[in-house]
């Protein structure tokens, strides 16, 4: 014969103090845990949603980011040309040949402080290859002129980098004619400016990088192979989407994994917080215990009973921690991509799957919690516990 389960919602309610010091702290692991996951979420997201499936981009073989990168114009122009390039109406190729650089300037609200940011050198076509990036502000800069745009993140964040303000890199001032979205991308944490008057300021004589738009995404083997195949090009290719992909991976990983460092840590306390409550619990209702088993009820029923209550205990601390950490979402921040050591800029990402998560890391520390406060519970004998009545 099973407990009634309100009876154990009754007990929540009436030691309702013990419940919510315990609810809460089960409720501050669950919101760690819940931002821990919507950090990273929001930082691979940022670099996954970077990339297209129909473009390809082209690097320096070996090399693991743009900034790292460099090979020769003459090798571009060998790239652009192949059958797999799509053209614009005009007949030059949908590609474009850019100048990834990463420099360092000073922060806004703290002249002290200072991040790399990259920098990059590209032509009218970048606009075409990326759709998603648009100027909200101002306009796009001249060629062969010292203007830039910046993406907004960076423009709120960095000192010079405001619509008609001046930026100094590479040895030079630069004047910023526009700012630009890009849908949360990558993109928005860069600086874009004019590829042939940037590449100078920076000594660079070829290329970082170059993104092809394909004739069809079909085609990205294809001349992946052609390129492995011509001794002339000492390049890797790869599909666009996953490049970024695979560039978001590493901080990512180290955000999941110093985050749960501290989510146990504090996991911990929460356990010891719902052990004392349930065997507190289980001590204030030992006549309870007795007259349950001189009943009929067995202790399996008893230990179930007490496990649930638990359980119960730990849901609403995880509601709660959804809750409380439900109000980051969408909230901007930024930190080191450390394939290319320059800030990215990029938003909390709660995800059902992220609240969902941490609403079945709740139950776990509530069975953890539980089971032996109910094992003990279920182990009473009836005659013991009815000379307490």
């Amino acid at each position: 014969m099973a407990v009634p389960i309100r009876y154990n919602l009754r007990n929540l309610f009436v030691r309702r103090t013990a419940t919510l010091m315990t609810a809460g702290g089960i409720a501050l692991v669950v919101a760690v845990l819940v931002l821990t996951l919507a950090l990273a979420n929001g930082f691979r997201h940022a670099l996954v949603t970077t990339g297209r499936a129909d473009n390809a981009i082209v690097t320096r073989a070996g090399s693991n980011s743009e900034v790292m990168s460099g090979f020769s114009r003459a090798t571009g122009r060998i790239l652009e040309a192949g059958p797999e390039i799509a053209r614009l109406s005009d007949g030059r190729p949908f590609a474009a040949s850019e100048v990834v650089v990463v420099t360092n300037l000073l922060k806004r609200n703290d002249p002290r402080a200072s991040s790399n940011v990259v920098v990059r050198g590209t032509d009218d076509r970048a606009f075409l290859l990326r759709p998603e990036v648009r100027i909200v502000e101002g306009r796009r800069h001249r060629e062969g002129a010292p203007e830039v745009v910046v993406g907004k993140p960076i423009a709120e964040r960095f000192a010079g980098c405001g619509l008609g303000e001046t930026v100094r890199f590479g040895a030079r001032d630069w004047t910023v004619v526009g700012i630009f979205t890009a849908k949360g991308t990558g993109f928005e944490s860069e600086i874009w400016g004019d590829r042939e008057t940037l590449a100078p300021a920076f000594d660079r004589m070829g290329f970082s990088s170059q993104t092809l738009r394909l004739a069809d995404p079909a085609l990205a083997d294809a001349l992946r192979k052609r390129v492995e195949a011509d001794p002339r090009l000492r390049v890797d290719v790869q599909r666009e989407d996953a490049f970024y992909a695979a560039q978001s991976e590493m901080l990512a990983n180290v955000i999941r994994a110093l985050g749960l460092f501290l989510v146990v840590i504090m996991a911990a306390g929460a356990v010891f917080g719902a052990l004392n409550t349930m065997y507190a619990a289980v001590g204030a209702r030992t006549r309870e215990i007795g007259v349950m088993l001189a009943l009929g009820f067995s202790p399996g029923s008893i230990l179930v009973s007490f496990l649930l209550e638990s359980i119960f205990l730990s849901s609403i601390g995880g509601v709660l921690g959804c809750l409380l950490a439900l109000p980051i979402h969408g909230v901007s921040t930024g930190t080191t991509n450390w394939s290319n050591f320059s800030e990215v800029a990029f938003q909390f990402r709660i995800t059902p799957g992220i609240l969902l998560a941490g609403f079945l890391a709740s139950i776990v520390l509530g069975v953890i919690g539980g089971f032996f406060p109910a094992r003990h519970a279920a182990r009473r004998r009836a005659s013991e516990a009815m000379r307490a009545v």
